[in-house]
């Protein structure tokens, strides 16, 4: 299957960014320090993740004083920063932490029939980069895409890069209704793909859950893009493209300190991975759950720049 997509407008967002090559990243939220045995990637994407710092670093910090916040992780290990982070649900990482891996499919069956793809009924309920990215190949290859927006948790990429949310979405059917659990199970169960890009725990809430998903006759193919993994300990982990990628290990070093080398990297390479794996598993008719981990994604790419690594075989 080959198809056109114009590589400018799916990847460069429109908004000023810092420089490359700093320890702070260049859309100006994550910042990468040093602690006492190795590096670490604290995301401040949220106002909710500024406010939690003096309880991730056991002190008396403002969570705006960078210095502050510098000089206090200096002292600490990144196990005691990285349990902690977890525990509070703050967007971190240790630099390298990572395996690589990229999207791997739990299969449901080994014989579905998926309609062609100019029929394909895709529902993307996911939001900020990667999820979006995957939904917008698919439709530039000619899938019905489907985008259906919470209100009550809008995509803050509408607002921050208005021109960037168009290019990744413009190619789909926009839907901006409360998510209603009913009108949800309704939707996921008329869909031959659907998108998610979020925890879990979170979607379960909300009645999305594979036990519900697949328990239908029609195959499902559900990419699911989460930041460290869709199972185990690491479902419960948040993160962004930034400190993600510096998890996989796709940072540079000067004068020992870590920094970026890119912007969010591990979200569009995680959607580009995302489609791929997608559009290989509706060639061979196979559904299930496509687990997609931008910090395994981001290890994977770095590995491949050391020269350590192949592509694994589908599984």
């Amino acid at each position: 299957m080959t198809f056109a997509v114009s590589v400018d407008d799916l990847l460069r967002r429109d908004r000023t960014l810092g420089a490359f090559g700093q320890t702070i990243s260049p859309n100006g939220t994550c910042r990468l320090l040093a602690a006492a045995d190795g590096h670490i990637a604290i995301n401040f994407a949220r106002d909710d993740d500024v406010a939690a710092v003096a309880a991730w670093l056991d002190a008396d910090i403002d969570g705006g004083d960078f210095a502050a916040v510098a000089a206090r992780v200096a002292q600490l290990p990144v196990a005691m920063l990285r349990d902690r982070a977890v525990m509070l649900h703050l967007p971190f990482a240790v630099v390298g932490e990572s395996v690589p891996g990229l999207p791997h499919l739990v299969p449901k069956s080994h014989e579905e029939h998926f309609p062609t793809i100019t029929n394909l009924r895709v529902l993307d309920l996911s939001a900020l980069w990667a999820g979006p990215l995957c939904g917008a190949l698919l439709a530039a290859a000619g899938a019905q895409v489907v985008r259906w927006e919470n209100p009550h948790r809008p995509d803050p990429s509408a607002v921050s890069t208005p021109g960037h949310f168009r290019a990744l979405n413009g190619g789909k059917k926009m839907i901006d209704e409360p998510w209603g659990r009913d009108q949800l199970e309704r939707a996921i169960a008329s869909a031959d793909v659907l998108i998610t890009s979020g925890r879990p725990h979170a979607l379960q809430r909300l009645g999305i859950k594979p036990d519900r998903a697949f328990e239908r006759e029609m195959p499902l193919l559900w990419i699911a893009i989460t930041a460290h993994g869709w199972a185990g300990d690491a479902a419960m982990r948040v993160g962004f493209g930034d400190d993600c990628a510096a998890a996989g290990g796709l940072v540079d070093y000067q004068s020992g300190a870590a920094v970026f080398i890119g912007d969010a990297l591990a979200d569009p390479l995680t959607g580009l991975e995302a489609a791929r794996s997608a559009f290989e598993a509706l060639a061979a008719g196979r559904g299930g759950l496509l687990d997609c981990a931008l910090a395994r994604t981001a290890a994977w790419y770095a590995s491949r720049m050391k020269g350590d690594a192949c592509r694994p075989a589908t599984t």
